[in-house]
């Protein structure tokens, strides 16, 4: 189960995160955004998550758009973004 204090400490690292690839010329390592990302999503806010703390603090947060096709409240497929020896 995600704390709040986890749950928080996902969207600030999730932003730190975006700015470094934002600034990024070259991303040396390959791994490294796929490995980064799955940590951050482990603890990320899920549809519902975001929808509830819309109602609370409306002023705040917006109710989500069911925009993305295929996403789901509970789990979203995973894709590798780099091809391995297998996937060759």
């Amino acid at each position: 189960m995600t704390t709040p204090v986890e749950r928080t400490k996902a969207v600030v690292d999730t932003r730190i995160f975006l700015q470094m690839l934002s600034n990024a010329e070259e991303i040396t390592i390959c791994g490294l955004v796929q490995s980064v990302a799955m940590v951050l999503l482990r603890h990320y806010p899920l549809i519902v998550d975001l929808d509830a703390s819309a109602s609370a603090l409306p002023g705040v947060w917006a109710h989500p758009t069911n925009d993305s096709p295929g996403q789901t409240a509970a789990c979203a497929r995973v894709l590798p973004l780099f091809p391995t020896p297998t996937d060759e």
